[in-house]
């Protein structure tokens, strides 16, 4: 029998960490995004995950910079309005630990990504809620998926690097 989970926004987060100058990190997020898995009975084993972000919510606390982002150069948001991942294998790897595959999408190319999940639990809340949590991380290589604008600096090093973390702390309520 499938039994869904439905994300809690208000206790999630989508982050992503990009090197600057290659001597800091800027870490971005996304304001406005849903996800939803699917299992068989309470084993995440069996899970279907699907994502979604919206790419005109990314904020990475700099108006300027969070404008070029959307712009072409980056995510082309007026063109390209979401990020999008959908699960095709979720391996466990121990009781806390899961390997993530799946397709993601951005920019209208999809490319096979492995993410890793750490299992945070299952509980029963206050209000008899059944919830659930993960924290997902990973890698990719920005210019991959058409994000090519790149600058170097008088030293010779990239102004932003091509590889970008990703970072998701997220939870679930059990809605049937």
């Amino acid at each position: 029998m499938a039994t869904n989970w439905a994300l809690d926004a208000s206790h999630s987060e989508i982050q992503f960490k990009v090197r600057h100058m290659m001597i800091s990190n800027v870490t971005g997020e996304f304001q406005k995004f849903d996800a939803s898995v699917t299992t068989e009975g309470d084993d995440f084993a069996s899970a279907k995950i699907n994502f979604t972000a919206d790419v005109d919510s990314i904020t990475t606390k700099n108006e300027q910079r969070d404008g070029h982002l959307k712009s072409e150069d980056f995510f082309d948001a007026a063109n390209h309005q979401q990020i999008k991942f959908e699960s095709t294998e979720l391996k466990k790897v121990d009781d806390e630990n899961y390997k993530l595959h799946g397709n993601l999408t951005i920019r209208a190319t999809t490319l096979p990504i492995v993410l890793d999940v750490e299992y945070g639990g299952t509980i029963k809340d206050p209000w008899g809620n059944i919830r659930a949590g993960f924290v997902v991380e990973g890698k990719i290589n920005r210019k991959e998926y058409g994000l090519h604008w790149s600058a170097v600096t008088e030293a010779g090093g990239l102004v932003v690097s091509d590889d970008v973390k990703l970072h998701a702390a997220v939870e679930f309520v059990k809605a049937s």
